[in-house]
């Protein structure tokens, strides 16, 4: 049996046992997360399958096709000075979101400390970095369509190349889309106060409570993880 602390507290037990605990506790700590957190990881769980499974496709895709896969310096550059700059563009797309992150986290930061202005201020930041990112994705797709590139084929060899594309970075960009919309919805609610006065209204139920700041931050974040891994596998392969 374990032994109590001096401060109440229970000590680990060892062997085993401690092991039994370690997981005892986790679940606890599960348990006593609210519903709001709880639904949203669980979201995140399965979009993470849903792009897994996306970014596994692509990889066997492009690892058997028999033609020649275009590369993406050459695809993915802009002229610039009458030379070619390969990836520019995905570059700063990439630092762009990856900025927004950093936004995002000083919103939660601010937001448990109810400082709701630095806090919406913060939001909107986020939410400029990620219509920006969009914006530059629309660009990028114009770009691409104009230059011949379709779903069902491109100029530039293996015509799953254009399937691939259109599908991964256009379902990443309306996840992205989604998180802009609802970061400016929330930073409306969080400037006027509505957290504080517990008015009726969707996320405003629970006075003083800042934890949507916080969900929306998971949700965030995950957004931008998943671009690191659609960069590197497709534009960096």
């Amino acid at each position: 049996m374990a032994e109590p602390h001096p401060g109440g507290l229970i000590a680990r037990p060892d062997g085993w046992r401690g092991v039994a605990a370690d997981w005892a506790s986790d679940q606890r700590a599960f348990k006593s997360a609210s519903w709001g957190k709880a639904m949203m990881w669980i979201f995140l769980l399965s979009d993470t399958f849903v792009f897994s499974c996306f970014l596994l496709s692509y990889m066997t895709v492009r690892m058997s096709t028999a033609q020649p896969w275009p590369n993406p310096s050459e695809v993915f550059a802009l002229d610039i000075g009458g030379q070619p700059v390969p990836l520019i563009l995905i570059a700063i797309m990439t630092f762009v979101l990856i900025s927004s992150s950093g936004t995002m986290a000083m919103a939660v930061n601010y937001g448990y400390r109810r400082d709701r202005r630095k806090t919406a201020a913060l939001m909107l930041v986020t939410a400029a970095f990620g219509a920006t990112f969009v914006g530059m994705q629309a660009f990028e797709w114009t770009k691409l369509i104009g230059e011949g590139v379709r779903p069902w084929g491109n100029p530039w060899g293996a015509p799953q190349f254009g399937s691939a594309f259109f599908m991964i970075t256009g379902f990443h960009g309306t996840h992205v889309t989604i998180g802009v919309i609802f970061l400016v919805l929330m930073a409306r609610k969080v400037w006027r106060g509505d957290l504080e006065t517990q008015k009726r209204g969707f996320f405003t139920s629970r006075r003083g409570n800042y934890e949507i700041v916080e969900i929306t931050g998971l949700y965030w974040h995950f957004v931008d993880l998943v671009w690191v891994f659609i960069f590197a596998l497709f534009y960096l392969w």
